[in-house]
């Protein structure tokens, strides 16, 4: 028997942590919970009810009060690595930067250093091919199982079937898969573009550490950093009622209380891609996702 609770407070899904509650709650703790998806779709469709996906710490604001959705949460949680073949298998909801971290004191593999601190889940690191410095998630990339949410089948996905591509996958563009678990190569460096910034350093000097997702927009290319723009339309430590830019790191949307308001968020957000587009005829968008 399906059992959805119900009415569940989700304000700490977010790392943006405004105030939130869903109707309807899942949690996915074993595999075989991931073949339970099919009575909750045909039970969603039923009631014409849409889902969402949730892994740990997903960059994502909660635009809402109450979610009159199914929310999803995933808690599949465990990881090999093997120092022979170098091959690291983990499971979707393994944050990827206590894996890094473990990889790098207790294995002495350090090719996902730069993975250090960056938040989100594994899971959520492959759907957005998320990346650091210009290391990303599809670098090592092998394989992906996944539940099919149109056969409800468990299928393998390769590195062309995943069709990874800046900040994007086939499983962002579809929304048709369930990203179980992963496998990734790490016995050679793989990178877009090298970088010898020192990512522990970056991150402990010059991001801020509040509420907030990070950094909020996508950079528009290699040459053209979200932050310098913002910066340049005069937004950066600009507030707004319970939320601003921060000061250390203009691309990082803060606030300064406990209480703050997703209304304010999207004013900033608005603002910003507003007085980009005016003076530079670039469009900002947004790295985190927006749930309305």
């Amino acid at each position: 028997m399906l059992n959805l609770q119900q009415n569940i407070n989700i304000t700490n899904l977010s790392n943006f942590k405004t105030k939130a509650f869903t109707k309807y709650y899942f949690e996915i703790n074993t595999e075989s919970d991931v073949l339970k998806l099919k009575e909750i779709f045909d039970f969603a469709e039923k009631e014409n009810l849409k889902t969402l996906f949730i892994w740990w710490w997903t960059n994502i604001l909660f635009a809402f009060d109450v979610f009159d959705w199914i929310i999803i949460k995933n808690n599949l949680k465990w990881f090999s690595y093997d120092e022979n073949t170098k091959i690291l298998e983990v499971y979707s909801n393994e944050k990827i930067w206590e894996v890094a971290e473990k990889l790098e004191n207790d294995y002495g593999q350090n090719l996902w250093h730069r993975f250090i601190w960056l938040p989100g889940s594994i899971g959520w690191a492959v759907f957005w091919n998320a990346g650091c410095f210009w290391l990303e998630t599809e670098s090592n990339f092998l394989t992906a199982s996944v539940y099919n949410l149109s056969t409800w089948e468990i299928e393998n996905f390769s590195k062309s079937d995943a069709k990874f591509s800046y900040r994007n996958s086939i499983f962002k563009e579809t929304w048709k898969y369930f990203i179980i678990k992963a496998k990734f190569d790490l016995s050679k460096l793989e990178e877009k573009y090298s970088s010898d910034v020192d990512n522990i350093k970056f991150r402990e000097e010059i991001q801020p550490k509040w509420n907030s997702c990070w950094s909020f927009f996508k950079n528009p290319s290699k040459e053209f950093s979200a932050w310098k723009l913002i910066e340049e339309v005069w937004l950066k430590w600009f507030t707004y009622k319970t939320a601003y830019f921060s000061e250390k790191h203009a691309n990082f949307l803060m606030t300064n209380t406990d209480n703050w308001d997703y209304k304010d968020l999207l004013y900033l957000i608005d603002l910003a891609k507003v007085k980009v587009k005016e003076k530079f005829w670039m469009e900002l968008e947004a790295e985190v996702r927006i749930i309305f």
